[in-house]
């Protein structure tokens, strides 16, 4: 079992050696971790990371992931430019099957078109081999509580200067009805 170079955080958990009652994992990002998850995601700073995942078997040879992932982050005001403290709280629930399970193949209807479901489950995610990073699932999910616009309390826009505007385009239609009434 060894880590993933190159990613902040890696934790390769063996599927085939799962307990029944799942195994619960608990990730705490060390100081140089950190710093890479800021690097990575385009923060300012990472402070605290941790992930806490039970990761347990589904439907024969699959995998499910759950629980939540906090992270205390300092990103980049979207308006302000100055640094601006956030929290991410995300709940985890990611399921898996090995690449070539026929769960994850996308099932067609009766005329051979796929219908999605916006809100149903997700379609399982695949893996290979015998091992799943649970490292980098937690990660996917701290990057999707990541505000992608972040806002410090109170920072507006500046109104736009009338200057700045861009002109009204004139319709074509516009110029033929200026035509019809001269006539």
């Amino acid at each position: 079992m060894h880590k993933n170079p190159g990613l902040p955080i890696s934790h390769p958990v063996s599927v085939a050696r799962l307990p029944q009652r799942g195994m619960p994992v608990k990730l705490v990002a060390s100081e140089s971790e950190r710093a890479a998850l800021a690097h990575d995601h385009d923060l300012v700073k990472v402070k605290s990371f941790v992930a806490d995942l039970v990761v347990a078997k589904w439907r024969g040879d699959g995998v499910k992931v759950t629980g939540t992932v906090t992270a205390d982050i300092v990103q980049t005001c979207s308006i302000t430019l100055e640094p601006l403290d956030a929290r991410v709280e995300n709940e985890v629930d990611a399921v898996f099957v090995p690449e070539h399970s026929k769960l994850a193949r996308v099932q067609a209807d009766a005329n051979g078109e796929i219908v999605l479901d916006a809100n149903g489950p997700d379609a399982p995610e695949t893996f290979s081999g015998d091992h799943l990073d649970v490292g980098l699932v937690a990660e996917e999910f701290f990057e999707l509580g990541i505000d992608p616009y972040p806002r410090k309390e109170g920072a507006e826009l500046p109104p736009v200067a009338e200057a700045d505007k861009e002109p009204a385009k004139v319709s074509p239609f516009a110029k033929l009805a200026a035509f019809k009434q001269k006539q």
